[in-house]
């Protein structure tokens, strides 16, 4: 089955170029069974990413532009009334898919954010008062522009803990950058489709492996030392919940999964720390004042905390 994702991984990396790593942890964190918020300025090609990587899983994808007119019903679906039948049906919303790409997620009100909030966390949606089940495999990778403040709504705390991982979208390299533009002139990149390499049974039985990579009592300690760390270091004004150490362990089975490994060492969870905290913790306002980076107080916390040996 690791062969299978080796392979993946490398259509992967020539349909996107220059986000290797950023690719590694989006998949990661959706072999997790995890929710990913990808925010980067616009152009950076964080849609074109949830698209490929949908196409390569072989799973029905749906994309949701977010709008301040965005209803909860133009995502999960509606009652109408059927007049030729004489009855009430279901119609169901684009929510019902394996993959969902949340466009601007920031750009709809809290009304309309909160709709994801059931689905997301327990697989099912409500319409009318009927409860109904998602497909096992879904996920929802939603994206946000850190640069456009106007007519936006920022997430609330609650549905951003509900993400196991918040991945930033940066610029390539100069080289990286040339063959993106040099692909898209000569029309290399949409000359072929994207074709699948794995179908949504051959997830589920990779998830399933996934379950039984070791996380060691001692590697288990660390994860916990660092969530704990958070509630109490003087430059952190709220901490991670419990649901953060939850996605570090997932995503640090997983990410041993794609290195070749059945058990996860602190180098696994050093990796997921930072997209698996930085939008769980609130910096104390002297520290926001100060112009300190979240990140830049999540490495020096997790460098504080002794290695397991």
């Amino acid at each position: 089955m690791r062969m299978h994702l080796l392979t993946l991984l490398e259509k992967y990396e020539e349909r996107v170029l220059g986000q290797s790593t950023t690719l590694r942890l989006l998949l990661s964190a959706v072999l997790s069974g995890g929710h990913v918020l990808l925010e980067g300025v616009p152009g950076t090609g964080k849609t074109q990413m949830v698209k490929t990587l949908a196409s390569l899983l072989g799973g029905d994808f749906r994309r949701i532009q977010f709008t301040p007119d965005l209803l909860p019903s133009d995502i999960t679906g509606s009652m109408i009334y059927n007049m030729k039948e004489g009855s009430f049906e279901t119609l169901k919303g684009p929510i019902f898919t394996n993959v969902l790409l949340a466009d601007e997620i920031n750009r709809t009100p809290a009304k309309t954010q909160a709709a994801l909030l059931e689905a997301m966390e327990e697989k099912q949606v409500t319409i009318q008062g009927k409860t109904y089940p998602l497909p096992d495999v879904f996920f929802v990778v939603a994206t946000q522009n850190p640069i456009e403040f106007e007519g936006t709504y920022p997430l609330p705390e609650a549905q951003q803990d509900r993400f196991l991982f918040k991945l930033l979208i940066d610029f390539p390299s100069f080289n990286e950058e040339k063959d993106i533009l040099k692909q898209i002139i000569e029309k290399s990149f949409h000359s072929t489709s994207v074709s699948s390499i794995l179908d949504m049974e051959t997830f589920l039985t990779i998830q399933r492996e996934i379950e039984q990579v070791t996380l060691g009592e001692g590697v288990l300690d660390y994860v916990m030392q660092i969530v704990r760390k958070t509630r109490e270091t003087e430059s952190i004004r709220f901490g991670a919940s419990t649901r953060a150490g939850i996605s570090i362990g997932k995503a640090a089975q997983s990410w041993a999964y794609l290195e070749g490994r059945d058990y996860v060492t602190p180098d696994d969870v050093k990796i997921v720390a930072k997209p698996s905290l930085r939008h769980r913790i609130q910096l104390s306002p002297h520290v926001e004042l100060e112009g300190t980076a979240v990140d830049q107080i999540i490495e020096e916390l997790v460098g504080a905390i002794p290695i397991p040996r």
